[in-house]
């Protein structure tokens, strides 16, 4: 019993698993350990063509730089267990501590004296659901802040120009990505394929309310400006205060500062 508890506290398998382990490793633990990780293995790919939709969203700053990791699993009740969310935690720690660039990259570092993959297919075995690194998003600046919407399902990451930056004035801006989702920072940053779209949908609708030609350009323009106000993020109107912007809000605290880039992960939204 002993051997099988110290097994468990080893992989976080199940008594049972952890007992068949040792038996068929005839009581080699490095074995034993083998065993249970091939089984996630085969779980992995029992369940390859499973949906993995629920998850953990986790996301931490230090100093210049800040990272999300969201890892997915089958169903809620495994993606709030503490085992998961500690795993997810360790993941997150090892992205802030060594400040990979790619999720492949991500996936291949040492958590545990595993690799990243390697210890979510070991609680796949464990558990018996699919899982998977579901994203990874960093960012490098002056200044950056960490935002996790109760629940673990939404997380956000903000550079700021700044290495100063006043810790409620930080977090209220990672709160308004959250809240309001921006496509980007300013109207220089939306993407040229976002702006062509909206113009075309813009002149799409005015065609329809049967506006003449001549006005349909002057009339895309205004809906762009109208989407400028909505979705980028320093003309959006600030969530505790309507009556002033992100940027003024920014310029209150000091008026060279401003945001240099977000990041923003919903599980619920892929």
């Amino acid at each position: 019993m002993a051997d099988i508890q110290h097994l468990r506290k080893m992989t976080g398998a199940g008594m049972m698993d952890c007992k068949n382990a040792l038996n068929e490793a005839e009581n080699d633990f490095e074995k034993a350990i083998e065993i249970i990780r091939k089984k996630g293995l085969a779980v992995a790919a029992k369940r390859e063509d499973r949906e993995a939709a629920e998850g953990c969203v986790l996301a931490a700053a230090h100093h210049n730089f800040a990272a999300i990791v969201a890892v997915k699993c089958e169903t809620d009740f495994v993606a709030k267990g503490e085992d998961f969310i500690a795993m997810v935690k360790k993941i997150l720690n090892a992205a802030l501590k060594n400040q990979p660039q790619t999720a492949e990259e991500l996936n291949e570092l040492s958590v545990d004296g595993r690799k990243v993959h390697e210890l979510i297919t070991d609680r796949i075995g464990i558990t018996g659901e699919k899982m998977e690194l579901g994203a990874y998003e960093h960012l490098n600046a002056s200044a950056t802040v960490a935002y996790i919407h109760p629940g673990n399902k939404l997380a956000t990451i903000v550079g700021f120009n700044q290495a100063n930056v006043d810790a409620q004035v930080a977090k209220d801006v990672a709160m308004q990505i959250a809240a309001m989702n921006p496509v980007s920072v300013d109207i220089d940053s939306v993407p040229a394929e976002i702006v062509e779209k909206e113009k075309k949908i813009a002149r799409e609708k005015a065609i329809e309310q049967g506006k003449p030609e001549a006005i349909l350009d002057r009339i895309a323009e205004g809906a762009l400006v109208k989407y400028y106000k909505d979705f980028t993020l320093l003309m959006q109107d600030f969530v505790k205060d309507p009556k002033i912007t992100i940027a003024d809000y920014l310029k209150k605290q000091n008026k060279d500062l401003t945001v240099t880039g977000f990041k923003r992960i919903n599980l619920n939204m892929e």
